[in-house]
């Protein structure tokens, strides 16, 4: 059997679709449900193995709330700020479209302390440079190092 491998493109639009249906709250079930198909469906579409016709994209735009272009959009990275017009998802784009960045920034934007905040970027900038069985640094926990 041969199966043809996604375009990057199909699979750059999806990630945002994804990214997009997370961040208005709406399953996948919820935006089958408004383009009057299966959730299965809108799973290929995310994944990028069908490819989203124009007139869908636009259904899927009005859906969620933003235009068609939004889609194609790759954000602010360096990569295109240099002019790379290669179409894969970067890291952070991944990291976004996911359930946990989700969680995570929805739950950092509600933290109205800038000190707090500078805190825990701190904390997480020092867990993420340690391995995990290491508890400790010098006799001193990592939150303990935070707080002085």
């Amino acid at each position: 059997m041969n199966t043809k491998a996604p375009s990057q493109i199909d699979v750059f639009v999806g990630s945002r679709v994804r990214m997009r249906r997370l961040m208005a709250g709406l399953s996948q079930e919820k935006l089958a449900d408004g383009l009057g198909i299966t959730f299965q469906q809108v799973q290929k579409y995310e994944k990028g193995t069908n490819r989203i016709g124009a007139s869908r994209l636009q259904a899927i735009a009005n859906i969620l709330g933003v235009h068609p272009s939004f889609f194609f959009q790759e954000g602010d990275d360096a990569a295109a700020r240099n002019g790379d017009t290669t179409r894969e998802p970067s890291e952070i784009s991944s990291f976004v479209s996911s359930k946990e960045g989700i969680a995570l920034n929805r739950a950092f934007l509600k933290i109205t302390d800038p000190v707090l905040r500078k805190k825990i970027i701190s904390l997480v900038a020092a867990v993420a440079q340690t391995p995990e069985t290491e508890s400790t640094r010098t006799g001193m926990s990592h939150a303990q190092d935070l707080h002085g």
